[in-house]
């Protein structure tokens, strides 16, 4: 396995936070290799990267994130 293929994060719709945002370090990341907490959106094409350390954080397929209106 490379190292991008062990920076991506497969996320279900259950695991966004409103209306598709998850929060990047992840409560599954080491603390000792955490950074600033960064809200990264999966609104639009289902993924998405964080800044800071290049996780990609990616909806499952399958998964549908729910709009609010």
């Amino acid at each position: 396995m490379s190292n991008a293929d062990k920076s991506i994060v497969e996320v279900t719709a259950a695991d966004v936070q409103g209306a598709g945002v998850v929060a990047c370090p992840n409560p599954k990341m080491a603390l000792w290799s955490s950074h600033p907490k960064v809200f990264i959106d999966l609104s639009h094409g289902g993924q998405g990267k964080c800044a800071y350390c290049g996780t990609v954080y990616k909806l499952k397929a399958g998964e549908v994130l729910h709009s609010q209106h």
